[in-house]
């Protein structure tokens, strides 16, 4: 099996060479962007001169609000969906009782199986599309920021929340089982209440990725900081533009620390006060947004679903043809693995400096601070920010793309590799460092083989997201199907844009199995 595996991650690296070298050009058309050098050092020299005007402020603080409105509420619906969704794909929600004969236990096995295949499709499709899809129908309404976020995470979430479920421990639930409780009493009482810590510290990882999806939908209509990002960056105000990146930082250290502080060992009181917190959030986000759920189900709204779904069947290849579609299907992948590779060596090497070890002096742990604070910033920033900056400077195509992914997800894996790093066992290192073996070497041997397994997890993990955030990238001019579903979209080729979609599903699937046996593999190893 693991054969197989390097055979696979080999062509997969050779399809991201080949995405470069034809679709780039790479060694024989120019990549880089020579014009762009001069805006793209006025971009970073305004990082040290924000404008904090009193009005900019104010400006930022409405869009802060809106961000946070969209975020909140969207996460809310994820999680409600994913609570359900997840007791209803875990395998205890399904477990067969005793009395059960053949033609039921198969029925049971049918039905997870149905679920689990069912939820792949709207996990698969990026929120950015949801958000086109939603503006079709629903114009723009804030239920179209709220369901963009909402539906994928969702998805997400059930998937993830199943598989915490299953992972919890048995055995209350099989002592209600013989007392002859139903399903659904023991799940409440003999399951969730082992599980209750974990799933609100999830969705407080859920809020601080909704707040970027926040940003990516305020691009595409739904207002906010994204909205505040286009305009600054259209009209090159970089002081404004940059004033917007800090409170979108600021916004991910508060919903980073909430979400830590709810993953490790919280207090009962804590637990309460955070879920009594998120109540008011909700609340004053229903209040900020005014939404109106009844417009959801309304005949206005069911007719141009409807409509939607005449006008856009049957799906079809754009202009290009079948052959342009497939081309560019090649780059989305290459664009994935490109970037996953860079983002897994620039997170390792953050890693290394912003883990905490005991026994660091002061002069350690301030450059470990500096180090854990760019890794926060870093992926407080949407990718599709990151995806504008780098076009400043790099022709448009895999590229940029890759680079830009690649930035934004090392932002991710250093802060899991960093806590992998921490949490491994110190013996081994500390035994070679007592037999006089340098810095590298015990890294190299005491180290990297403890945790390579986790670490590779990580990145695999990371590589399905970046799969469907090549979309992002690509509808700012990065290439890839996001490209091309940008075009098909201003061009209003429903069937076309339908036919794009259905080609990233058909991706996101592929590299979703392709990193579940990957990591089923490591774990065996």
């Amino acid at each position: 099996m693991r054969r197989r595996l390097w055979a696979a991650a080999f062509g997969l690296a050779m399809l991201a060479v080949v995405t470069l070298f034809v679709g780039d050009g790479l060694g024989r058309e120019p990549v880089l962007n020579p014009a762009g050098w001069g805006a793209w050092q006025r971009f970073w020299g305004a990082a040290l001169r924000p404008d904090l005007s009193p009005e900019q402020l104010a400006v930022t603080a409405r869009a802060a609000a809106t961000t946070v409105a969209f975020a909140t509420l969207g996460t809310a619906l994820a999680v409600a969906i994913g609570l359900v969704g997840g007791v209803l794909l875990s395998a205890a929600w399904w477990r067969a009782d005793p009395i059960d004969g053949r033609r039921r236990r198969l029925a049971r096995r049918l039905a997870l199986g149905t679920g689990r295949v069912g939820v792949a499709v709207p996990r698969g499709v990026h929120e950015t599309v949801w958000g086109l899809l939603l503006l079709m129908v629903l114009g723009r309404d804030p239920l179209v920021g709220v369901l963009a976020i909402a539906v994928p995470f969702g998805a997400i979430t059930a998937t993830v929340y199943a598989g915490l479920i299953d992972e919890t421990v048995d055995a209350p639930e099989r002592a209600l089982r013989g007392a002859g409780a139903g399903t659904l009493v023991r799940t409440a009482y003999g399951v969730l209440p082992l599980v209750r810590t974990e799933l609100i510290a999830y969705g407080c990882y859920r809020l601080d990725c909704a707040l970027r999806s926040a940003v990516i939908l305020g691009m595409i209509g739904a207002g906010g900081l994204g909205f505040e990002f286009l305009m600054a960056f259209g009209a090159l105000d970089y002081p404004r533009l940059w004033t917007l990146i800090y409170a979108l930082a600021l916004l991910g250290v508060v919903v980073d620390a909430w979400s830590r502080s709810l993953r490790g060992d919280p207090s009962a009181r804590w637990v309460r006060a955070s879920v009594a917190l998120a109540g008011l959030l909700v609340a004053w986000s229903v209040a900020t947004l005014g939404v109106d759920g009844d417009r959801l189900l309304s005949r206005r709204t069911l007719d141009l679903a409807g409509d939607l779904v005449v006008r856009s069947w049957p799906p079809r290849a754009p202009a290009g043809g079948a052959a342009q579609l497939a081309w560019a299907a090649a780059e989305t992948l290459g664009m994935s693995v490109l970037a996953i590779v860079l983002a897994t060596a620039l997170g390792l090497l953050a890693a290394l400096v912003a883990a905490r070890r005991p026994g660091q002096g002061v002069l350690r742990r301030a450059v470990g601070a500096a180090a854990r604070l760019l890794l926060l910033a870093t992926r407080a920033v949407s990718v599709q920010v990151w995806a504008l900056v780098v076009l400043f400077v790099v022709l448009a195509g895999v590229l940029p793309g890759a680079i830009a992914l690649g930035v934004y997800t090392a932002g991710v894996l250093g802060r899991l590799f960093a806590e992998t790093l921490e949490n491994a066992d110190p013996r081994p290192a500390q035994a070679l460092r007592a037999s006089g073996a340098g810095g590298v070497a015990t890294f190299a041997y005491g180290v990297l083989p403890l945790v390579a397994p986790k670490l590779l997890g990580y990145a695999l993990y990371r590589w399905e997201v970046a799969i469907r955030d090549t979309v992002v990238v690509g509808v700012v001019g990065a290439g890839g199907l996001g490209r091309i579903l940008e075009e098909r979209r201003v061009a209003f080729d429903l069937p076309g844009m339908l036919g794009v979609v259905l080609v990233l599903l058909a991706l996101a699937v592929l590299v979703d199995a392709i990193s579940t046996a990957a990591r089923r593999d490591l774990r065996e190893a």
